[in-house]
């Protein structure tokens, strides 16, 4: 498999800044290995921005993987929207067993409002599929306007919607983006990736993201995620995973349970 972002001579731009650390290969005894104090039954991988002639291949290789190593569990593949023969890609990403749903990430809020991009956005309902959106904090409503001419449509909404700007006008712009979304009932919010481009991981910080946007999507549309190894640019899979249990501590058993475990369990029907 070939990955443009981390086999490439020169790097590319990263919203982390330096990833060199990343530039090696993680596998699922190197998962285990960062997961080990924590019981993790079931895995979700998601496209990792692999080569896109190669989208395909990717999800053969992860079935494969699977195979072999008990992970992942579910696969969320790579198919374009707007291309030439999406709708034949992505009825051969669908073909695989493990493969759940796709993240394709629009280039900004224009491409949101290409029509040949939302047919094939459509086309995810005929094959059965949910859609991880990524977006930037200031497109958020945008793309909530996306998922309120698709009511039917199963949607996950990535890394918390990227809460950079903490300052007060930016966290009100990130609020605004995700009250729009939540409003859309079938779109999920996964708690991940509170990484900051700059300075190291905020506990305090994280917290009241963390704790407002389950306040906004509700305990039953919200779900943790690792998104490693990526985040160990900022936090061991450890550390993390205490925090977010701290974060959590006064939430009752059975909603933490919705939180780590059941409703990321039935959005990926794992």
């Amino acid at each position: 498999m070939y990955y443009p972002w981390l086999q490439d001579p020169q790097p590319h731009d990263f919203f982390l800044g330096d990833y060199a650390s990343l530039k090696r290969d993680y596998l699922p005894a190197d998962y285990r290995r960062d997961a080990a104090a924590h019981h993790v039954v079931k895995t979700v991988h998601v496209e990792a921005e692999c080569g896109r002639d190669q989208q395909v291949a990717e999800t053969r290789w992860l079935s494969e993987i699977s195979a072999r190593h008990g992970m992942p569990s579910a696969i969320v593949a790579h198919a374009w929207f707007h291309t030439a023969g999406a709708e034949a890609i992505l009825a051969e990403q669908a073909s695989f067993p493990l493969v759940r749903g796709i993240r394709s990430k629009p280039a900004d809020e224009a491409m949101m409002r290409d029509p040949k991009w939302l047919a094939g956005l459509r086309l995810l309902k005929k094959f059965g599929l949910s859609w991880d959106l990524r977006v930037k904090t200031w497109e958020l409503e945008a793309a909530a306007q996306v998922a309120r001419g698709i009511p039917d449509l199963p949607v996950v909404l990535n890394h918390t919607g990227f809460p950079w700007d903490r300052s007060n006008a930016g966290l009100e712009r990130w609020r605004r983006g995700m009250k729009a979304l939540a409003a859309c009932e079938q779109v999920y919010c996964k708690l991940s990736c509170l990484c900051l481009p700059e300075g190291a991981w905020d506990y305090e910080g994280n917290r009241r993201i963390v704790l407002e946007a389950i306040e906004i999507f509700g305990i039953d549309r919200c779900m943790f995620a690792s998104n490693f190894p990526v985040d160990g640019l900022r936090v061991s899979f450890a550390q993390m995973f205490r925090d977010f249990r701290r974060m959590t501590a006064e939430i009752s058993a059975a909603d933490r349970r919705r939180l780590f475990y059941e409703n990321a369990a039935r959005f990926y029907r794992i």
